[in-house]
């Protein structure tokens, strides 16, 4: 019986969220530290994560903020999360379960709303920024990171190929430009404030999502097949590690 991709998600999610817990690609990295520092936060702040996963992104403002909610669609993930919080002895960071296109929040209720490794799991994705625009304060700000498509149809289809057969719940990479263009349609002003390469090692990446054998293999055969632009343009190597795009973006309410 054909699922819907919310249930999808939160299918996919459910059974691997100590992969997601673990993980240094959502632990760590540049783009992290780059989100911190311009968010500017002075302390006082009410911050959103919305889809936090296994909450890496709220657990880097929590120390930064007054309250920050952590959001997401799957319980076992917000387990993950506040595991991660009572070790760090975070008391401001608080889990909510729910659907980023239907936020359970008044009007103006976050100074700040960030969301990291999470939008190309979105089937509306101006759904999710019209809510953003709704709960965001008018000074407020909004901080979205994410994998990007490329813009060569080409590269972007090999790029949607390989999403789609490791995890079953991808929607799309957008691209910055398609991004650009969701957030000024949904009321608001924004811009590419970092962009990075994110080189992924093929077994960690198959891993953490679960990804089934037979499938792990249609995704190497793909890889050894790829087209010499795409070959290039993603990096690949002999062990199948390879390269993508991202971008962060910064956006304020017009």
């Amino acid at each position: 019986m054909p699922v819907d991709v919310k249930a999808s998600v939160q299918r996919q999610f459910g059974s691997v969220a100590e992969e997601y817990a673990a993980s240094v690609v959502h632990a760590q990295g540049a783009d992290l530290g780059q989100m911190v520092t311009l968010a500017a936060l002075t302390g006082s702040e009410t911050v959103l994560d919305a889809g936090c996963g296994a909450g890496h992104t709220a657990l880097a403002f929590a120390p930064r903020s007054a309250r920050v909610i952590a959001y997401d669609l799957t319980e076992t993930m917000l387990t993950q999360v506040e595991r991660l919080a009572n070790e760090r002895g975070l008391t401001n960071l608080e889990t909510r379960l729910g659907d980023v296109e239907a936020l359970p929040f008044e009007d103006a209720s976050f100074d700040l709303v960030v969301t990291r490794y999470s939008a190309h799991h979105w089937p509306n994705p101006e759904a999710a920024l019209r809510e953003f625009r709704r709960v965001v304060k008018p000074n407020g700000r909004v901080l979205m990171g994410d994998i990007v498509a490329p813009d060569a149809p080409a590269a972007d289809t090999f790029l949607q190929t390989l999403e789609l057969v490791r995890d079953i719940s991808h929607v799309r990479d957008h691209s910055t430009k398609q991004w650009l263009e969701m957030f000024a349609r949904t009321g608001f002003a924004a811009e590419v404030a970092f962009t990075w390469r994110l080189p992924l090692k093929f077994e960690a990446w198959v891993k953490r999502i679960g990804t089934p054998a037979p499938y792990v293999a249609i995704l190497q055969q793909l890889m050894t097949d790829a087209p010499a632009e795409a070959h290039a343009y993603f990096e690949i190597q002999p062990d199948f590690t390879f390269t993508l795009d991202g971008a962060l973006l910064m956006a304020a309410p017009v």
